[in-house]
C-alpha cells in the first residue's frame, strides 16, 4: 500500500510559480511511474504530467509544456511539479498518482492517489 501526500498549493497571481512536492511511502518508490493530474470545478480529472521510474522519460499535456517541469527524487521517495508563467486555467486541486503501468495519461490505470492541493491562479 502506498500513502502518497501532496503539498506545496496557493494562491498566486498570473505569472507566478509554485513548486509541487508528492512524498510517498509504504512501499518501492522507484517501482512506480508517478502523475500529476489536475481537476477544476465542474470538470474531469485530467493529466497533467507524468514521469517514468528513474526520471529519464517524461510527458506533459500541451497546455502546460514549456511551462510545468515534472521531476523526482527517488532516494527522498518524492516527485515534484514545477509550475511557472501560472494561468487562471491552471486553476485547480492538483493530485498525484502512483502506477506501475504505462497508460499514463488515463486515470484509471493509477493504484494510487493523493489528497490533492489546491492552486488558484488569479488574474
Amino acid at each position: 500500500q502506498v500513502q502518497l501526500v501532496e503539498s506545496g498549493g496557493g494562491l498566486v497571481q498570473a505569472g507566478g510559480s509554485l513548486r509541487l512536492s508528492c512524498a510517498a511511502s509504504g512501499g518501492t518508490f522507484s517501482s512506480y511511474v508517478m502523475g500529476w493530474f489536475r481537476q477544476a470545478p465542474g470538470k474531469e480529472r485530467e493529466f497533467v504530467a507524468a514521469i517514468g521510474f528513474i526520471g529519464f522519460s517524461t510527458s506533459y499535456t500541451d497546455s502546460v509544456k514549456g511551462r510545468f517541469t515534472i521531476n523526482r527524487d527517488n532516494a527522498k521517495n518524492t516527485v515534484y511539479l514545477q509550475m511557472n508563467s501560472l494561468k487562471p486555467e491552471d486553476t485547480a486541486v492538483y493530485y498525484c498518482a502512483a502506477t506501475r503501468g504505462l497508460a499514463v495519461k488515463i486515470p484509471s490505470r493509477y493504484e494510487y492517489w493523493g489528497q490533492g492541493t489546491q492552486v488558484t491562479v488569479s488574474s
